[in-house]
């Protein structure tokens, strides 16, 4: 329709879209969710797949989470088929690998482990070769006293190896 020079007119430019512009899509109606998209999910299945039996070995700990019970083990099968077919599982080993490889640690870092309900350190802090008949002795600083312990863990104190106490020149001996 060509535009008419008449301002009054009954018609005008904006009433028929344009060879040059294309439409715009109407807008969707905006719908409500269903219940089941709006409540949490009241089923949780966690899985922890644990690369070593030591506390420094990598976990990965995915989960998954479902309306119904079926839902979520139906959800959990497709998790753990797909961390396997990605792979990644195996990357999750050479990152943690990587990981190790670029640590430099804490003065005085040593490995932990579980013992007797407590963490306890394994090795020494001074990364030392003091050894007994029962293992890795452990190293012990009281400020003005410091030894390396026994490593026999659970012994009666008559079964342990004698402390080797710091010397006054720094070196270790038994009394």
């Amino acid at each position: 329709m060509p535009f008419d020079d008449d301002p009054f007119a009954d018609t005008s430019p904006w009433d028929e879209p344009s060879a040059a512009e294309p439409e715009t899509p109407k807008e969707q109606p905006v719908t409500t969710p269903t219940t089941a998209a709006t409540t949490p999910a009241p089923f949780k299945i966690g899985f922890t797949a644990k690369a070593g039996g030591d506390y420094g070995a990598e976990w990965l700990t995915p989960s998954v989470y479902g309306h119904t019970a079926q839902e979520t083990a139906t959800r959990g099968v497709e998790l753990l088929t797909a961390m396997k077919e990605a792979g990644l599982i195996e990357l999750n080993a050479k990152f943690a690998q990587y990981t190790r490889e670029k640590y430099q640690g804490g003065a005085g870092s040593t490995p932990k482990r579980f013992e007797n309900g407590k963490v306890v350190a394994t090795g020494n802090a001074t990364n030392s070769d003091y050894t007994c008949e029962h293992g890795q002795r452990t190293f012990k600083d009281g400020g003005s006293w410091a030894a390396y312990f026994c490593g026999g863990r659970g012994l009666d104190k008559p079964q342990q190896c004698p402390p080797l106490w710091r010397q006054k020149d720094g070196s270790f001996r038994a009394k």
